[in-house]
């Protein structure tokens, strides 16, 4: 898991990343594919798609090449869990459509699983905003986007496969998601964007942060490839003036009416004379010791509420992690050594890793080769695939030697 900012930006410390990168500049943090191993994995993809009634034509989307498929096109006309009619995805089309290259969108995964929420918490925990999460599944040679801005700051978490991502000079100035933003055309955009500033392949373990605004697309450099898109919403000044709208309710002077108007240049004048009034008044407001607590709380507090149950202790009969053992019994392992299988060193088999060699007996090299040609696997998975050894043991030996990491 992700236990803060600084585990998330690691090895760039946090107090860089706020004096030279944060709502400033891009930055690209190299990671091992052990890094983000936790966060999510095929596995757990299809494991979430399984969740079928949290699905609909909003939450779940689908893009071939650059262009949005319409929901019709692959959900069917459901009934849902409240009796209601809704378009829900199904899964033979969403995969024909994957099969063709269609990417794939998970819209609000953050709060899901317990990896993906880790990165949420960590980003706001740090004071950055409300961190809301969307799953990028993409495909080798297909372009789900073209070349855009988004109105929150980006932190992408690559989780599997490799993505090229090209960073362009262009930002937008500080847009919010209003269609005076929103309703800019592609052509203003291909303009706006400028010259390519550099060219970052993703890979897994890697981090991208992008300030709001900044111009980018992606393209997959992999047959497949997944990220996370962190989306960083930070508290903006138009937020006090909502606070400031609430203020004013108690404040007679907002509450009489504007001079009326007949043309003449007396009641410009009079208008004008108001509107400068509000305005000081407003000035003076901003200082109000009161007002300025409201706001602090505000920002101090501008994150979503995800999580924080735990049943059994509510009745004082310990913990909830106790009696499920934690949920680590069928927690899979990554394979996070691209390339790592067992060779014959004589009369005996073993393993290479970075640091060494990891000996093997004959039966533990044939179910190493298995598993190690696998994304994933569990205990359970390689104790049935291969019943002569101690699956639990061996796991514990491959990961103990950086080959294998615990996973989503």
């Amino acid at each position: 898991m992700i236990a803060d900012l600084a585990a998330l930006l690691a090895p760039v410390t946090p107090e860089r990343f706020f004096a030279e990168h944060y709502d400033k500049a891009p930055l690209h943090v190299r990671g091992g594919a052990a890094k983000f191993a936790q966060v999510l994995s095929w596995r757990q993809i299809n494991r979430l798609l399984d969740m079928t009634h949290i699905w609909s034509g909003t939450s779940l989307k689908l893009v071939m090449d650059s262009q949005a498929v319409p929901p019709e096109q692959f959900c069917t006309r459901a009934t849902g869990r409240d009796g209601g009619s809704l378009l829900q995805p199904e899964a033979r089309r969403v995969q024909e459509w994957i099969a063709r290259g269609a990417s794939v969108v998970m819209n609000d995964v953050d709060s899901l699983t317990p990896g993906l929420a880790s990165v949420s918490n960590a980003l706001e925990a740090a004071g950055l905003g409300k961190a809301q999460a969307n799953v990028y599944i993409s495909w080798q040679s297909h372009k789900a986007f073209h070349t855009h801005y988004d109105t929150h700051d980006v932190w992408a978490v690559q989780v599997e496969g490799e993505k090229a991502w090209n960073i362009w000079d262009g930002r937008a100035e500080w847009p919010i998601p209003h269609p005076a933003f929103r309703g800019q055309p592609q052509s203003h955009h291909d303009q706006a964007r400028g010259k390519l500033r550099e060219k970052v392949l993703m890979q897994p373990g890697d981090l991208l942060y992008l300030p709001r605004g900044w111009y980018h697309d992606a393209l997959a450099e992999a047959p497949a490839s997944v990220h996370v898109a962190y989306g960083v919403h930070a508290p903006l000044g138009m937020d006090l003036v909502n606070i400031l709208l609430e203020r004013v309710l108690y404040d007679a002077e907002f509450r009489k009416p504007l001079p009326r108007q007949d043309g003449s240049a007396p009641a410009r004048f009079a208008l004008t004379q108001r509107a400068g009034l509000l305005g000081q008044r407003l000035a003076e407001l901003c200082k109000d010791p009161k007002v300025l607590e409201v706001l602090a709380g505000f920002v101090a507090n501008y994150r979503w509420q995800r999580g924080g149950y735990d049943i059994l202790a509510s009745r004082g009969l310990g913990s909830s992690a106790e009696a499920d053992g934690g949920g680590d019994g069928a927690a899979p392992f990554r394979v996070v050594a691209g390339g790592a299988k067992p060779v014959r060193r004589g009369a005996e088999w073993v393993v290479k890793t970075a640091s060494g060699a990891v000996p093997l007996t004959a039966a533990e090299a044939e179910a190493a080769t298995w598993l190690l040609g696998r994304g994933d696997v569990t205990a359970g998975e390689l104790a049935r695939a291969h019943p002569a050894v101690d699956a639990a043991a061996l796991l514990a030996r491959l990961a103990g030697a950086g080959l294998l990491a615990p996973a989503a």
